[in-house]
């Protein structure tokens, strides 16, 4: 078959706005048949999405070895390319250009079933997983062996294949992998509807299996006791008293930073607060969690300055060239997560937008917040980003394509509301 010619952008655009006008009047027949058929139109799109990746990374290397710059750099800096270009977050770039370079250099048969359209990149990426701790022979034995079934399995069973094979091929390497894993143990936060959050615990099997056993013992304990509240109630309230060392739930009251006007805090407004690490919430929860805190005399207020209208908050600036410890919390107030588009990770760091040393100021306007991975990102040869009005930042990749980056908005009241005032406040509320 005689190879097709190289897909330019133009060309991809034009099929992006053409799919987008379609219109979907067909029989029911017709509409299953499209269905499947664009399923398989996404699929080959994100196999060439994947070889596009592979190619900006060994173009990259090779100018690297050129211009005679670090080589070690490039996998992080490709990867910084990759989450803007996609609109994913950094972290997750670095494990889709990992997924791409393993399947172009070791897993051939998985990526011809992906080039085709007939696995998703999730299950393509599960092979890869499932086989990363074995040797490169072992690997395309495993994706050998796999390939004749892989179209029809669903995504346990893919997994669960490729830990079959892998195990009797190797089985000293998975139970060395197995061990590992126990270092990559975290908790981790989520928001998630309704004002909820979503708390997940990643442990070693048996630990997760007695955390588990542990609350639902003191679960059916308590309903048999005549406890009102449900099983999965009492699990999550156990849960939160004993990791926080309280006597009930609701006395939680660690460090929570809320943000909202003045006039939604006395009850004139209903304009939405902001919670650290979670988001916005309604004006009625946030009055609600700072008049318990409050009560317990466990909350204190903080003016923010900011310019009514906007939300935007005044600026402050320091002479020194490291960022002091008030300039620091006024910039992770407004930026809230890490400022790269699409990341949306916690803030581990305060740098300049304009380094100083090419004479950049401390100042908010010249400061962002950043993830660890994001701050070392923009020390790579062709990174540069200034600063403009309103806290947003340019970010220009190596490539010469430009992100902009605000911060999300402040609670404000409308410069025209009768009964708005000059100022949100920061709730701080500790135990």
């Amino acid at each position: 078959m005689k190879p097709s010619p190289n897909l330019d952008p133009a060309a991809v655009a034009a099929m992006v706005t053409e799919l987008g006008r379609s219109e979907v009047e067909h029989s029911p027949t017709e509409l299953v048949e499209l269905i499947g058929q664009l399923e398989l139109l996404k699929n080959s799109a994100a196999a060439l999405q994947a070889r596009a990746s592979v190619a900006l990374r060994w173009h990259r290397e090779a100018e690297a070895e050129v211009h005679g710059h670090n080589a070690r750099r490039v996998p992080a800096s490709v990867a910084g390319e990759v989450a803007l270009a996609r609109r994913e977050s950094p972290h997750h770039a670095t494990r889709l250009v990992g997924l791409a370079m393993m399947l172009a250099r070791e897993l051939p048969h998985t990526m011809r079933l992906f080039r085709a359209g007939l696995v998703s990149e999730w299950r393509a990426g599960l092979v890869a997983c499932e086989t990363a701790c074995l040797s490169r022979e072992h690997r395309a034995m495993v994706d050998e062996q796999l390939a004749g079934r892989l179209a029809e399995l669903s995504d346990r069973q893919v997994a669960s294949e490729a830990r079959r094979v892998g195990c009797r091929l190797d089985p000293h390497s998975i139970v060395e992998r197995i061990g590992q894993a126990e270092a990559d143990r975290r908790v981790s936060l989520r928001p998630a509807p309704d004002c909820m959050a979503r708390l997940s615990g990643l442990l070693p099997v048996a630990q997760g299996v007695a955390v588990l056993a542990a609350l639902g013992v003191e679960a059916d304990t308590a309903r048999a006791a005549g406890d009102a509240r449900s099983r999965g109630q009492v699990m999550a309230d156990t849960l939160v008293a004993r990791a926080t060392g309280l006597t009930a739930a609701d006395e939680v009251g660690v460090e929570v930073q809320l943000v909202m006007t003045d006039s939604a805090l006395l009850g004139g407004s209903h304009e939405p607060a902001r919670l650290a690490g979670y988001g916005p919430l309604p004006a009625g929860v946030a009055r609600r969690i700072a008049a318990a805190a409050s009560g317990r005399g466990r909350a204190w207020l903080r003016r923010l300055y900011n310019r009514p209208g906007t939300g935007e908050l005044v600026a402050m600036e320091s002479r020194r060239r490291i960022f002091p410890a008030g300039l620091k919390a006024f910039i992770a107030t407004r930026d809230e997560v890490c400022r790269t588009p699409w990341c949306g990770a916690p803030i581990r760091h305060t740098d300049h937008v304009v380094p100083a040393h090419a004479g950049g100021t401390t100042t908010a306007h010249n400061g962002q917040g950043l993830c660890e991975q994001c701050n070392q990102l923009k020390e790579h040869p062709g990174w540069r980003a200034r600063p403009g009005p309103g806290g947003s930042v340019a970010l220009r990749s190596p490539s010469g394509h430009e992100y902009a980056s605000m911060p999300p908005p402040l609670p404000h009241e409308p410069i025209d509301r009768p009964y708005a005032l000059p100022f949100p406040v920061e709730i701080m509320i500790a135990a």
